[in-house]
């Protein structure tokens, strides 16, 4: 098959060759993937990779749509019919994953970052990680669903729920979580804040249905917010990490809280615990989602109440192109993959 294959680190270490064929294990399926979109972790594969068990070479990408090409036994799916990866391969045995929650499976085997990704024409997962997709069902807007909008998903509805009516600040508007983000809050009802550096992603962002928007380049985030939004916001997301997280705690409304699921700009910002503790604020982590919030996801998606912003899509011979665009910044929504 080709795949996308990670040689060496660095931008030109990736590239779109031969490689073997998946071979499928017990209880595996193998999907022919149509289309993918490419991550942050995908950068931060590519470059470092640091911390994360993998050998080169290795094939990238954590997220996958396509056809199914050949089931196992057991699984209920059908050879032909359309599906999406759930990337990661959890255990099902831990007591995380027996509590539902798989995102902190204690042996969990993400494709593209443990195991060989979904960059390539045919790649393999557990069964219990496909889900079948309607016959009509749009692949590369799938392809561009799982990672982003799951992310986003349990950041806004994970331990303490945005509900209607709430305010929330999406820290970096154009980012394919951010973007997403941004279509989930508006989708149940919630304001909807967002910053940026570019006046034309918040514009974009604006006509999508955000309630208002701050260029950081031009003063102090937190000062716009509190007016914008009656003295704070209810919650903050916030991915960037050191050069924004001061200005998103100054955001928050009294007992407001903050979910981060990244760090791009460092990963030790101040903490300013006094405003911690005297305004009562919680903070959560958060990566990824469990299965049952990729199954409420993937209900979203079918009713096509929620759909994918594509900013850019490439032919997966083109991916040193494609990650060009992801890395530039310039990007607004998700950078797509076909195959």
């Amino acid at each position: 098959m080709k795949a996308a294959v990670l040689e060496r680190r660095g931008a030109d270490g990736v590239s779109w060759r031969d490689f073997p064929d998946p071979q499928a294990g017990e209880d595996e399926t193998i999907l022919r993937v149509v289309a993918g979109s490419l991550n942050r972790v995908d950068l931060y594969m590519r470059d470092n990779g640091a911390g994360i068990t993998h050998a080169l070479p290795h094939v990238m990408g954590v997220d996958a749509a396509g056809i199914v090409a050949e089931a196992a036994p057991a699984s209920g799916l059908k050879v032909g019919q359309k599906g999406i990866v759930y990337a990661s391969a959890f255990c099902g045995m831990c007591r995380f994953c027996l509590a539902g929650d798989q995102p902190l499976c204690e042996r969990v085997k993400i494709m593209g970052e443990h195991r060989g990704g979904g960059f390539a024409e045919y790649v393999a997962m557990p069964s219990r990680c496909i889900f079948p997709l309607a016959d009509d069902a749009d692949l590369v807007a799938a392809g561009a669903l799982a990672t982003g909008h799951l992310t986003a998903w349990r950041m806004l509805f994970g331990k303490k729920a945005l509900r209607p009516g709430e305010s929330v600040l999406i820290v970096g508007i154009g980012g394919g979580v951010a973007v997403a983000c941004l279509q989930l809050a508006k989708l149940i009802g919630a304001r909807a804040f967002v910053t940026s550096s570019s006046d034309e992603k918040i514009a974009r962002a604006m006509a999508m249905g955000a309630d208002g928007g701050v260029n950081y380049r031009k003063g102090p985030v937190s000062n716009a917010i509190l007016d914008m939004s009656g003295g704070g916001v209810d919650m903050a997301i916030d991915s960037v990490g050191a050069a924004s997280w001061g200005e998103s705690l100054k955001s928050l409304r009294r007992g407001g809280r903050l979910v981060t699921c990244g760090a791009t700009t460092g990963a030790n910002p101040p903490a300013d615990l006094q405003r911690v503790f005297i305004r009562q604020l919680e903070i959560y982590g958060s990566t990824g989602g469990s299965v049952g919030e990729f199954r409420q996801l993937l209900n979203v998606f079918n009713q096509g109440k929620v759909t994918p912003v594509i900013d850019s899509s490439y032919p997966a011979s083109d991916i040193r192109a494609a990650f060009d665009r992801l890395e530039s910044g310039a990007h607004f929504g998700k950078v797509s993959l076909v195959l």
